[in-house]
């Protein structure tokens, strides 16, 4: 109140703009501290080979950025070249790692994952972390060149065959790190055995949140057939984020929403670079490299619903998975294709 009656004392132009600039400074100190801690820098993972999906905006750059910038080499595997280019040359110059490379992978065509696949293999012999990061959420119904539900497809099945298809790679390079990007929204799924693709009945709200909740089912079945491996795979929920992909929300992108929401909900919303912080954490901490089969949060440990644990749901859902992607005839022509080139 003390403040308050000196801010009074000012003229009216400066007393309301004093209020405005304490104000906005409260809302930076509650953004800064919601959005958490850059983990140590000073731990680098140089020459460490890293993929990263999704890595030419949001969350996915931000985390190439700054693991180029610990010394790996960061391949950027992006559906669209072009921006995946403009956001590597940013990477480079912040960084001075020239070791940042765009390659061109879509996750919502299997012919184009594996094309990567053999890309990346033609040019290096090992994986150290594989980040499964790009996603699109509440999309309007449509379906991927496969036929698969969008969101299913991409967020869930695309990143099933990828990491299936580099395991080999893995498990060569172990200790490892397989790190899947869910969400929160996980809590709100359910695994539609009877309309998994959603061919049936489309709810965009639905299908995303299962399609997150399939992430975590695929992390814990994909921990339990890794043990002993020497590669675990956790999965994230990196916080409520402002990157693009709610640009199929069509309110939250309006007017409206710029004017009357965004301003008030801004301090508590996390800027990509915030978000990147906890993949950044999982990928880089020392004391992880045996934790496996987890669900993070805020960069601790959190459990899970009953149901994300049920492992029948997710024998099934890995077993569909395996059938949809073709993933034992894709692996079979992938190790023909190596045997090819170590000819």
């Amino acid at each position: 109140m003390g403040f308050l009656k000196i801010f009074r004392k000012f003229p009216k132009p400066l007393y309301y703009g004093s209020i405005l600039a304490s104000s906005f400074g409260v809302a930076v100190l509650i953004k800064e501290s919601i959005g958490g801690f850059k983990y140590n820098p000073e731990i680098t993972i140089e020459n460490k080979v890293v993929i990263i999906t999704g890595a030419n905006t949001g969350i996915g750059k931000e985390t190439a950025k700054d693991l180029a910038l610990r010394g790996a080499r960061v391949y950027m595997a992006c559906r669209d070249i072009k921006k995946c280019e403009m956001a590597r040359e940013d990477i480079v110059v912040a960084t001075k790692n020239k070791y940042v490379y765009c390659r061109k992978c879509n996750l919502a065509s299997m012919e184009s994952i594996k094309q990567f696949v053999g890309q990346f293999k033609k040019e290096e012999s090992r994986l150290d972390i594989l980040i499964n990061n790009a996603g699109v959420m509440r999309t309007p119904n449509s379906k991927t060149k496969d036929g698969f539900e969008m969101q299913l497809g991409v967020n869930h099945l695309g990143h099933f065959l990828l990491t299936n298809l580099l395991l080999d790679y893995l498990k060569v390079s172990a200790p490892s790190r397989i790190i899947n990007v869910s969400s929160v929204a996980y809590k709100r799924g359910r695994i539609h055995k009877d309309d998994l693709n959603s061919d049936k009945n489309y709810d965009k709200a639905a299908a995303y949140a299962q399609s997150k909740l399939a992430n975590i089912l695929f992390t814990r079945e994909l921990a339990k057939r890794l043990k002993d491996t020497g590669v675990t795979v956790n999965a994230v929920h990196p916080g409520i984020v402002d990157t693009e992909i709610i640009r199929h929300m069509s309110f939250f992108n309006s007017w409206i929403a710029t004017i009357f929401i965004k301003p008030f909900v801004w301090p508590f919303i996390k800027s990509p670079k915030q978000g990147s912080f906890s993949t950044i954490y999982l990928a880089c901490k020392p004391e992880l490299e045996k934790v496996t089969g987890k669900y993070f949060s805020n960069y601790e440990e959190e459990d899970l619903t009953p149901y994300a644990k049920d492992e029948s749901v997710a024998e099934w859902l890995w077993a569909v998975s395996e059938k949809w992607t073709r993933l034992n005839e894709n692996l079979q022509n992938s190790r023909q294709n190596m045997n090819q080139m170590n000819l």
